[in-house]
C-alpha cells in the first residue's frame, strides 16, 4: 500500500504563439507562497519512501492545434523548507551513550558468545541536521569471539492512519560499514554516516501519516554459521550478531 495524492497547485497559461519551426525559450516562474501570506497549506519536503512518497511534479502541455498531436512532459522538482521558517542551527546536537553486551540482546546468541561475552561502548548523535552527517564513535572493549564486521544501518519508519488502525512499515535505506574484520580492542572507531537526500527528510508527524528514522549498530561475529547465511537480511537479529537500535530525529536548520 502506498499513500499517494495528486492535486494541482496552480496552472499557468504562458502565451499563444505560431512559431513555424523556430526555437524559442520562454522564461516562467511559480510562487508557491507570497511573502506575508498566512501559511494555510504546508509543503512537506520531497521524500521517496517505500509506502509514502512526497513528490512535486511540473507538467508542461503544448497544444499544437488541429491535425497535430499535443506535446506534454512532466519533470520532478525538489522542495525544501523555506529558510524563513527554519530554526537556527543547533549548537550541540543530542548525543546518546550506548553499550552492547550479551546481556543487552533480546534474541538468542551462539553459545560461545553467551559464555565468552563481549562489550562494545560508544556514543552517537540522535538529533541531526539533515545536511550534516550522523557522527559518533565506537570502542570494542572486549570480545571472546573475533569480530567479522561492524555496520551502521539507517531505517525509515513510515506510518499511515487507516481508519481506526495505524499501518507501520520499517525499511532499510542505507548500510555503512565502519569496520571489516576483527578490530583492535580499546581502539576508538569513528562513526560518520552521510544521509541520502531523496530517501530522507525532516522527521514528520502529520495527521494521516508520519515519517521517522532510526539507526542500528550491528556487530557480526566470525562463525561458520554466518558464512552459510552470508545473504541474510542485515536488519534481522541472528545468532552470530549483536545490535543496538537508537531513535534518530532529522531536522533542517539554517
Amino acid at each position: 500500500m502506498v499513500l499517494s495524492s495528486l492535486s494541482p497547485l496552480s496552472g499557468i497559461r504562458l502565451l499563444r504563439l505560431n512559431l513555424l519551426g523556430r526555437s524559442v525559450q520562454i522564461p516562467f516562474s511559480v510562487i508557491l507562497r507570497k511573502q506575508g501570506e498566512e501559511n494555510l497549506e504546508k509543503f512537506y519536503e520531497t521524500f521517496h519512501g517505500a509506502n509514502i512518497s512526497i513528490q512535486y511534479l511540473l507538467t508542461v502541455d503544448i497544444m499544437r492545434g488541429y491535425l497535430h498531436r499535443s506535446l506534454s512532459s512532466t519533470v520532478e522538482f525538489i522542495v525544501e523548507s523555506d529558510k524563513g521558517d527554519l530554526l537556527e542551527r543547533p549548537i550541540s546536537p543530542e548525543v546518546i551513550l550506548f553499550y552492547i553486551t550479551q546481556d543487552t540482546q533480546r534474541h538468542p546468541l551462539l553459545p560461545e558468545l553467551k559464555s565468552g561475552g563481549f562489550r562494545v561502548t560508544g556514543r552517537m548523535t540522535t538529533e541531526c541536521v539533515i545536511t550534516d552527517a550522523i557522527s559518533g564513535e565506537l570502542t570494542v572493549e572486549a570480545s571472546a569471539v573475533p569480530i567479522g564486521s561492524i555496520d551502521i544501518l539507517l531505517f525509515c519508519v513510515e506510518s499511515i492512519l487507516l481508519g481506526e488502525r495505524i499501518a507501520t512499515k520499517t525499511s532499510l535505506i542505507q548500510t555503512t560499514q565502519i569496520a571489516d574484520g576483527d578490530v583492535c580492542r580499546n581502539m576508538t572507531l569513528p562513526i560518520y554516516v552521510i544521509l541520502p537526500r531523496l530517501l530522507t527528510c525532516p522527521t514528520i508527524f502529520a495527521g494521516p501519516f508520519s515519517i521517522e528514522f532510526k539507526v542500528s549498530i550491528v556487530i557480526n561475529f566470525q562463525s561458520k554459521l554466518s558464512k552459510l547465511h552470508s545473504k541474510s537480511d542485515p536488519g534481522t537479529p541472528r545468532l552470530w550478531s549483536a545490535m543496538e537500535t537508537l531513535p534518530l530525529e532529522l531536522v533542517r536548520a539554517k
